[in-house]
């Protein structure tokens, strides 16, 4: 039971990096490449004061969430303020990504490439309360007038800004708002695999993110984080099939881009499949 347990807890991990990126991407409507850089850097703020400084599990996870949602004002207000959108964005957001990752592999605070060994400190609770908490956190946000701002920009940005609203003030808040989630995720994956090491946190892991979100569907928060469990479990439940199991979940990407293109719930949450409708 170890082995699930990790594996679910892993899964759980991902889903609020995955909820940080629903609101980005799928709620404001920029594309990133680079989110797994946030995640990073909340798992080696932690792991850097737990590890020489002794700081406490509880104020080491506000650090890290601090220190991701402070580094996207780096990327965020020269490239938000200049209006870069679609490719040009998600391309300046992986080069901050690969260049945050050169850094880590350098310094010798971060033990450079060769990673560095944490404490196991984020058992089931941690996980699972944060869980919670950043799914009230997010679905209230969202519900409240900054969320129908956001999806304003994200159906039109010029109609959204000639009805008044800042696009650069609003995106940026939802840039800084998905990577304190994402580096609240990396805080968690650090003290749970107690190693952290920079090749953990490249384009592959940002992909897996953005996966997640289009595969559950742009505009819903319960699409993604199913899909995000999923995704994350799928290639352990796989496992047997050796060498097959990577094609079958890239297949199970493709079926759902041709037969769901607008992911698993669209623009739906899982509460409205439930909800009863009037006659």
């Amino acid at each position: 039971m170890d082995y699930e347990l990790n594996v679910v807890m892993l899964a759980c991990i991902n889903m609020i990096a995955v909820l940080g990126l629903a609101v980005f991407t799928g709620f404001t409507g920029l594309f990133s490449l680079g989110h797994a850089a946030f995640v990073g850097i909340g798992a080696y703020t932690s792991g850097v004061l737990t590890y020489h400084w002794n700081v406490p599990f509880f104020f080491a996870l506000l650090a890290g969430v601090a220190a991701a949602g402070l580094s996207s004002l780096i990327i965020g207000i020269p490239t938000l303020r200049a209006k870069l959108r679609s490719d040009y964005f998600a391309i300046s957001i992986l080069g901050f990504g690969e260049a945050l990752r050169v850094c880590l592999e350098n310094l010798s605070v971060t033990n450079g490439a060769r990673g560095l060994s944490v404490d196991e400190l984020s058992n089931t609770a941690w996980i699972l309360g944060t869980l919670a908490f950043s799914l009230l956190v997010t679905r209230n946000f969202l519900k409240s007038r900054f969320g129908a701002l956001f999806v304003a920009i994200r159906e039109d940005p010029i109609a959204a800004e000639m009805a008044g609203i800042d696009l650069f003030r609003m995106r940026l808040l939802s840039l800084v708002v998905s990577a304190g989630l994402c580096g609240a995720s990396g805080v968690l994956l650090a003290h749970r695999l107690a190693f952290i090491q920079p090749v953990m946190f490249t384009l592959t892991q940002s992909t897996q993110l953005l996966a997640s979100v289009i595969a559950g569907g742009i505009g819903s928060l319960s699409g993604p984080v199913i899909v995000s469990f999923v995704f994350t479990a799928l290639p352990e439940m796989l496992r047997w099939l050796n060498m097959w199991r990577l094609p079958a979940y890239g297949l199970l990407l493709v079926l759902i881009m041709i037969y769901r293109p607008q992911g698993l719930l669209g623009y739906r949450e899982l509460s409205d499949l439930f909800r009863r409708r009037p006659r």
